[in-house]
């Protein structure tokens, strides 16, 4: 009745006694009955002793009642593997269940957030690369691989190719073949060819490096020399919009599935569905029109920081554009029309439950402006934090 003022060691007794006993009721159809009985009588024996109240046969009788525990249940072998592969499923678990309802990393592949967020980007160098641990810093600090194939002959491009490797590395196989003189100039002949291995995207070699198929290289010349940053690794939010509606302004990422590229169906641009990032700049009832560098929502000027960065049109912000904008290999600039605001007089004016997003790099950016609303359904998430690598960008996304 007043067990809480019983000693120390009649209190671990009788809790020796309830574990002693589930073990039984535990391992009774898998001991002998030798066991069972040999089991039983260390129970007693450790009853007896507890309601003496003596301390000196209680710690003996729980003494000798721990040996048959150990006699009885031989330690597992490969315990320890078997602890950690627990601790590891638990973790795996674990960070499944945050990616799925809480936060989801994703990496931005291109350039249509520029400035605010940095896809995969080429710089080209003059210098070759710098020592090994100068590259290992700059690779786990600042995302930055570097790359230095130089042509073994004169020739020209033949081939381009991209490659996964492990589902992580990306390649550009390049193919260097001969070339003949002829009266409009050099052309590609048969011939032995030389293959290069670039540690980049084929997108980043041309738009970047100005690498491209055709163009012709000399022998000891770079087919690529420089460094490629990785594109910011973010932090996606997916837990908040289950309690509000996306707010005007946002960064958010979105998938494609069912989204039209151009009039035609399926997502873009190619199958299957991707994840896009944007901001989003229109609501279900916004009416939306853009006259550059300027956006203008429900007939005002756009308010809030993201845009006002944008249609500043200063620090890497060119304002917002009804056209498109990229840059040939050779270095022609080339420019293409919109399917959707693309004159400063046309307007839209969004439906129920559809948004519209645009990336803040306007004239690169393949958004609404070319394949419409973005349907509510199709909304992950909102970006909120950049968490490598550790350069301008690190920290909440703004």
């Amino acid at each position: 009745m007043f067990s809480f003022f019983a000693p120390k060691h009649v209190k671990q007794g009788r809790q020796f006694v309830k574990d002693a006993r589930k073990l039984l009721a535990y391992k009774r159809d898998v001991w002998t009955v030798a066991q069972v009985a040999e089991f039983e009588g260390g129970i007693e024996e450790l009853e007896v002793a507890v309601k003496s109240g003596d301390k000196e046969p209680v710690e003996n009788a729980a003494k000798s009642l721990d040996t048959m525990c150990g006699q009885n249940l031989p330690p597992v072998h490969d315990s320890g593997w078997r602890e950690n592969c627990e601790v590891f499923l638990v973790a795996i678990v674990v960070a499944l269940g945050v990616r799925t309802y809480f936060l989801q990393p994703f990496t931005i592949p291109t350039g249509s957030m520029q400035p605010t967020l940095n896809g995969i980007v080429g710089h080209p160098t003059v210098n070759p690369p710098p020592n090994f641990a100068v590259q290992l810093f700059q690779t786990a600090a600042l995302g930055r691989g570097w790359v230095d194939s130089v042509a073994e002959q004169d020739g020209g491009v033949a081939e381009m190719k991209e490659v996964s490797r492990f589902y992580f590395f990306t390649y550009t196989e390049v193919v260097v073949a001969p070339t003949t003189d002829t009266p409009d100039g050099p052309r590609l002949v048969n011939g032995p060819v030389q293959r290069y291995s670039i540690h980049a995207p084929k997108k980043t070699l041309q738009d970047g490096f100005k690498l491209y198929e055709g163009k012709l290289v000399k022998k000891g010349e770079p087919l690529a020399r420089g460094y490629v940053n990785t594109g910011d690794h973010v932090f996606v939010d997916k837990f908040t919009y289950h309690f509000r509606t996306p707010h005007r302004g946002e960064v958010f990422v979105f998938n494609t599935q069912d989204i039209p590229k151009m009039g035609n169906p399926g997502p873009p641009p190619r199958q299957p569905s991707q994840f896009y990032i944007k901001r989003l700049i229109g609501t279900p009832g916004d009416e939306l029109r853009v006259a550059p560098p300027e956006l203008f929502i429900n007939g005002k000027r756009g308010e809030g920081g993201g845009f006002e960065r944008v249609m500043s049109a200063k620090d890497g912000y060119r304002g917002y554009s009804n056209e498109s904008e990229g840059v040939s290999p050779d270095g022609m600039v080339r420019r293409g029309m919109m399917t959707y605001l693309n004159r400063p007089d046309a307007t839209e004016t969004l439906p129920a439950k559809r948004y519209w997003a645009m990336g803040d790099n306007s004239y690169q950016s393949s958004d609404s402006r070319d394949w419409g609303t973005v349907p509510q359904q199709n909304i992950v998430g909102r970006g909120v934090f950049v968490y490598w690598p550790f350069a301008s960008h690190w920290g909440l996304i703004k």
